[in-house]
């Protein structure tokens, strides 16, 4: 038996797909979306999978930083790059984090995203699943 307790669950209802709308159940995520690379207003899953990823590492990096008695700095940043891929198996995603951890050395700053890449629920979902790369830049 898990002792696994939901601390929230994101609802969001989609229309249209690629070419559709995202809107959340409380209305704070109202979104066009568009096929990548075309000239339709609105952004597509993979800019809004590279938004929550980064941001959800950045807070797992928090967690491992407080751990060690390190506070992160302010300036602390994160590119996130998601690739839409298409081959003989069809399509599939490849994704990199470029982590920017400054004033912290850099073996410290790798062990901190080391941990972060550890227990992030986006690492921890997508580990096996594509081609993902965590570095520090």
């Amino acid at each position: 038996m898990s002792d696994t307790k939901t601390l929230y669950t994101a609802k969001v209802h989609v229309t249209g797909g690629r070419e559709g709308a995202a809107r959340s159940s409380d209305g704070r995520l109202d979104v066009q979306l568009a096929v990548p690379g075309s000239a339709g207003a609105g952004t597509n899953p993979e800019q809004l999978f590279a938004a929550g990823w980064s941001a959800c590492f950045e807070g797992a990096m928090g967690i491992a930083a407080k751990s060690k008695g390190i506070t992160l700095p302010a300036d602390l940043a994160i590119d996130a790059e998601v690739d839409l891929r298409h081959g003989d198996e069809g399509y599939s995603l490849a994704a990199r984090l470029n982590v920017s951890v400054p004033g912290i050395e850099p073996e410290i700053a790798r062990q901190l995203i080391e941990a972060a890449h550890r227990t992030c629920p986006y690492s921890k979902a997508i580990k096996g699943n594509i081609d993902a790369v965590v570095a520090l830049v």
